[in-house]
């Protein structure tokens, strides 16, 4: 065993889980954290744009869908691609178990489409984890007290990131996003933007205190 080892929990956003080529990048990184001997949960969103896909395909067929049948549609996209990391991670060789938040299950409160996280179970998780299994978890979802699938909201992958991170004790969260580093100001409305070299953790929550979406 590694002496060092940690508990990671690393967040993947859809870009990064946007493409099968994506998908086996991803799963030979965890992989290869897993094979140091650290202890690795990951939550991963939906594949690229396909929150947005399923939200156009229920308005062509109703223009206001219901609330509760849209989150129970927008909770697939996740499922796909835990699913097809699982495979991925199997594939190189780690042991791996998906799950929806309907399996831990990861209880929310409130409306659908802004639900919250109100506990996460978390027995599967270590079991897994100290089997040298990496549990792969569904994010932006969660189980209301009836029964139902919900969504957390936009972002919400980070938060269910968080969320385990809290309740598994994590040593460290990865929120991971595939971009070439933090600039000055956002390069695709700046073009004269500049890539910092460095940034403190205290910079970067100056810089989501103004505004910044890193």
């Amino acid at each position: 065993n590694n002496p060092r080892s940690m508990l990671i929990v690393q967040k993947y956003g859809g870009t990064s889980v946007g493409s099968v080529t994506r998908i086996h990048a991803v799963a030979a990184q965890v992989a290869k954290l897993a094979g140091e001997g650290h202890q690795v949960a990951v939550v991963v969103s939906a594949m690229g744009d396909s929150t947005d896909r399923l939200i156009e395909l229920a308005r062509e067929v109703c223009a206001d869908p219901d609330a509760r049948e849209l989150d129970a549609l927008l909770a697939t996209g996740e499922m796909v691609s835990t699913a097809l990391l699982a495979i991925a991670l199997k594939k190189c060789g780690r042991a791996a178990r998906s799950y929806n938040a309907l399996q831990l299950p990861i209880a929310t409160t409130g409306p659908a489409g802004k639900a919250r996280i109100q506990s996460v179970e978390c027995a599967a998780l270590k079991k897994d984890l100290a089997a040298g299994t990496v549990p792969v978890v569904a994010g932006f979802q969660g189980r209301a007290a009836n029964g139902d699938l919900t969504t957390i909201g936009r972002g919400g992958s980070d938060t269910t990131a968080v969320a385990l991170a809290v309740v598994l004790g994590a040593d460290e969260c990865q929120i991971l996003t595939d971009v070439d580093g933090v600039y000055t100001t956002d390069p695709r409305m700046v073009p004269e933007a500049r890539r910092l070299q460095r940034v403190s953790f205290e910079e970067m929550l100056e810089l989501a205190g103004q505004g910044s979406r890193v």
